[in-house]
């Protein structure tokens, strides 16, 4: 397909938030990334426009039967004022596996990495350089077409959002208490678990609020068929270190490859540190932790980089891992993970894409 993008430029701009006050996803830059598909024209028309609200048929069909996935990366302002973003081919590979499980037609990865970068280079400005902070990309997919029928639609919107954002969870590396689902479950093998589409998200909310009234951060996810093994977080994959290793439970088809769960896995296999990726059920963290070998937990996420796990709470059986302070293997992956994002430190993994010198319209 033709790889040119169309420019509307905005009548007036929107007055950017100071780092201090960002959060996560509350602000929302002044252009977007559309992109229509129709079954006759396939995907075409690819346009950077001003943000905008949405038109849709209230019979489109993303409302009635769940069309829709996201992806979630982010940029990064280095400290010689380069922006550079992470691994975002990973993130285009990954949407196209979500488009084929979903049934909506692929995207042409170029254009997608294309769009990546020139609409950053336009929006330049709101990538915020506070300590913590970055310009989050939300590339997502819907079905559009009006039509009451269980099928997949003919035709879709791909739009890229931009948000600047702080620190997922407030003070990032405060260790965060984690609550084991035992209940509900997130996704079962043969689903969707393994793709990120929004129905995953809508199933896991009614958890999360229990949770979060018991005074827990996140869920912790059991397998659905024995409801023993563990499986990811709410927003992360999950990692232990036990006796001197590392485990992490192995992607199944139930679990989401996270980038940044990839990323932990080859760092700590270049600096020589024993990693494993396994079945491991929550019985075994238990008895690990009783055995005095449970030396840290830490979730791992686009949003959050890296979370360490100070609590655990399985059917009112409470544990504390490392006296709820962050692990010194949490902080070295944290430093080298955000250090690599940042430019702070050196990439051996050719991970970044620096944008800077993009030069568009």
């Amino acid at each position: 397909m033709d790889h040119s993008i169309q420019f509307v430029e905005a009548t007036s701009l929107k007055q950017k938030p100071s780092s201090e006050e960002l959060g996560f996803g509350r602000f929302f830059s002044d252009y977007m990334f559309e992109m229509d598909y129709s079954a006759e024209a396939g995907w075409h028309d690819p346009r950077i426009v001003p943000y905008h609200p949405l038109t849709l048929e209230p019979s489109s069909m993303v409302f009635h039967y769940g069309q829709a996935i996201f992806e979630g990366l982010k940029a990064y302002k280095t400290k010689d004022g380069h922006i550079q973003l992470f691994r975002p081919t990973k993130n285009i590979t990954r949407l196209n596996k979500s488009c084929e499980r979903l049934c909506i037609p692929k995207v042409d990865e170029e254009l997608m990495l294309k769009a990546f970068k020139e609409l950053i280079s336009i929006e330049k400005d709101w990538v915020p350089n506070g300590d913590g902070t970055s310009l989050y990309l939300r590339p997502f997919i819907i079905a559009t077409e009006p039509y009451l029928g269980v099928r997949p639609a003919r035709e879709y919107k791909l739009l890229i959002i931009l948000s600047p954002v702080g620190a997922y969870y407030g003070d990032q590396l405060a260790p965060v208490k984690i609550y084991v689902e035992e209940h509900y479950v997130r996704a079962v093998l043969g689903g969707v678990g393994h793709v990120k589409t929004a129905g995953n998200y809508a199933a896991s909310l009614k958890a999360q609020e229990d949770a979060s009234a018991k005074g827990y951060a996140q869920i912790l996810w059991l397998d659905a068929k024995e409801n023993k093994y563990v499986e990811e977080v709410g927003s992360m994959n999950i990692f232990f270190k036990i006796n001197g290793e590392v485990v992490t439970p192995q992607l199944n088809g139930s679990i989401l490859d996270g980038v940044t769960r990839d990323s932990v896995i080859d760092l700590l296999k270049h600096w020589n540190v024993p990693v494993r990726e396994t079945r491991i059920s929550i019985k075994e963290v238990f008895e690990a932790h009783a055995r005095g070998e449970l030396e840290e937990v830490f979730g791992s996420g686009t949003a959050a980089v890296i979370s360490p796990v100070g609590e655990l709470n399985w059917n009112g059986d409470i544990i504390t891992v490392g006296d709820q302070k962050i692990g010194p293997l949490s902080q070295r992956l944290y430093d080298a993970i955000t250090g690599i994002q940042t430019g702070k430190v050196a990439d051996p993994f050719d991970w970044t894409l620096d944008v800077t010198s993009v030069k568009v319209y």
